[in-house]
């Protein structure tokens, strides 16, 4: 008769060792030199790790720190989520003349809040910087139209500067001036 093998018996995987006190503030310290260098992914690691140690005002400093850090690693994603987001990351983009790219982010963050009177400005301009001045002249109104300092604004902006003179928008930045 052949011999029976016994069956294997499973073992639970051992627990990792317990952190010391002295094991714990290492790991902590070692996260802040890497949350201070940027290695946030590094450092969340370790974060972690002494979150798990037995001193509690090491381990409630390490969870905060985690939170930074998922805070930071999202951020640093470079998608915006909010209206707000998009909104200045728009502008941005009108700053270093990606006017396409602003149009899109800036169109999103309308989306998002359609009654941001400072979006829908930000918006006719990235537009008439890319030339479509019908466009712009319409946000430009409906900006106006929701806040109507941005009437003054507009005729300060340096960017707007060679477009108040433009017959489209004369009327609407000089209403004032309105021949009858």
């Amino acid at each position: 008769m052949p011999e029976k093998k016994k069956p294997l018996s499973v073992q639970p995987a051992a627990a990792p060792p317990a952190l010391d006190a002295r094991a714990q503030l290492a790991a902590f310290e070692a996260a802040m030199k890497r949350f201070h260098q940027r290695r946030l992914a590094e450092a969340r690691e370790l974060f972690s790790t002494a979150a798990a140690g037995p001193e509690s005002d090491v381990a409630n400093r390490a969870r905060l720190h985690m939170a930074m850090c998922d805070q930071r690693l999202d951020r640093e994603t470079g998608r915006p989520q909010s209206a707000e987001e998009f909104y200045n990351y728009g502008v941005a983009l009108i700053d270093s003349r990606k006017l396409p790219e602003a149009r899109a982010n800036l169109e999103k963050a309308l989306a998002l809040s359609p009654r941001a009177d400072h979006v829908h400005y930000s918006l006719a301009l990235a537009l008439a910087l890319a030339g479509d001045l019908e466009a712009s002249r319409r946000h430009l109104a409906h900006a106006i139209e929701l806040e109507p300092r941005n009437r003054a604004i507009a005729l300060r902006d340096a960017d707007f500067a060679l477009l108040v003179r433009h017959p489209i928008f004369h009327a609407l930045l000089y209403p004032e001036k309105r021949s009858s």
